[in-house]
């Protein structure tokens, strides 16, 4: 595995890691989703069923993340995320093990930048697999309490406390929402023609079945939605990513296979 900074186009530093096989059979670009890193369970269970198949993995804390790359948290947009992966992809293209089209992967707000890249570039995009993804800014605002919304526009700081790594006092500023109502996958679903790969688990209020719904159901070309049972939004035990990484294995084949 090589760990490398590259810059973004804000001066910050990101870090990349990319690990390459022998021969790879393709590339696959993996995105985390607000607050996470690469070095998340679940992000990981998605790199190791690429890995597992053959394939150069690259995976990035985006900037403004509790990650190894520049930023702070606290100034996190779904724009500055997307803008990584841009980033981050056109990096890429100078390196020799790039190829096109590639695969894409990503969980959350990494679903939503992942889709969103495939919407805007489709002919580089061999498939994409928006996991739990946003689909737009103003639903997943929509399923917040009201109260909770409407304390964060009004003091400015939405502060909660992280779910993965307790004790953790996450802050972010209200532009986030600002932000976020500019994004939705919907009116260029159209656009994603390559294969797509959807999954939810069966518990997640934050990006829930009825939201992913609405994007499979906008959805032109060979696709698939899997419901995990018993799952949140993100995927913390052992069963639910032994579940996660065979079906991306067995996506990977059929994708592979025509």
């Amino acid at each position: 595995m090589e760990k490398l900074k590259i810059t973004n186009r804000k001066k910050q530093k990101v870090v990349v890691v990319v690990e390459k096989p022998i021969k790879p059979r393709g590339l696959v670009f993996v995105m985390h989703g607000l607050s996470g890193s690469k070095e998340q369970l679940h992000i990981q269970t998605f790199r190791q069923a690429f890995k597992d198949k053959g394939y150069t993995v690259v995976a990035f804390d985006t900037t403004n993340t509790f990650g190894q790359s520049d930023g702070a948290y606290e100034n996190a947009t779904m724009t500055n995320y997307y803008e990584d992966l841009e980033d981050v992809i056109q990096w890429a293209k100078t390196q020799a093990w790039y190829q096109e089209p590639f695969y894409l992967a990503g969980h959350s707000i990494g679903g939503y930048g992942t889709a969103f890249y495939a919407e805007n570039y489709p002919s580089k995009v061999k498939a994409v697999a928006p996991i739990s993804t946003v689909v737009s800014g103003k639903l997943t605002l929509e399923v917040r309490p009201k109260s909770q919304v409407e304390a964060w526009r009004k003091t400015g700081w939405l502060i909660e406390e992280s779910k993965s790594k307790p004790g953790l006092i996450k802050k972010l500023k209200w532009t986030f929402a600002e932000d976020s109502l500019g994004h939705d996958l919907l009116p260029k679903a159209g656009k994603l023609t390559m294969p797509v790969l959807m999954m939810v688990g069966e518990k997640d209020d934050g990006t829930p079945l009825k939201q992913q719904q609405l994007l499979y159901d906008r959805l032109p070309g060979q696709k698939e939605l899997h419901v995990i049972k018993g799952a949140l939004h993100t995927f913390y035990e052992e069963a639910h990513l032994e579940e996660i990484r065979e079906i991306f294995k067995d996506w990977i084949d059929k994708v592979d296979n025509g």
